[in-house]
């Protein structure tokens, strides 16, 4: 990909000493490690995007179920599980 975007930033002294010596000291290029970071970000951002809209979906569905009379309530499966549980005990 051809590198044509100039990306200029302020940060602390400090901070970016230490980022070019680390970056160094890996015997990378300071730019190439700020491109994976970025890569990095972008790549988490949307996975945690998608994950919020898969879940939202989710919820929507199980919500409707419920208007609909199709779902279970908490206490309906809460009983149910604790019952499964009772029954696994009783057997030990």
């Amino acid at each position: 990909m051809a590198k044509q975007a100039v990306f200029t930033m302020k940060l602390e002294s400090e901070l970016r000493d230490e980022f070019m010596a680390e970056a160094e000291a890996a015997h990378r290029p300071a730019s190439q490690v700020l491109r994976e970071l970025m890569r990095e970000f972008i790549r988490h951002q949307r996975e945690a995007r998608e994950y919020d809209e898969y879940l939202g979906r989710k919820v929507a569905l199980a919500r409707g179920s419920m208007r609909n009379g199709v779902g279970r309530s908490n206490d309906d499966v809460e009983a149910e599980f604790a019952a499964r549980r009772a029954n696994i005990e009783n057997q030990e």
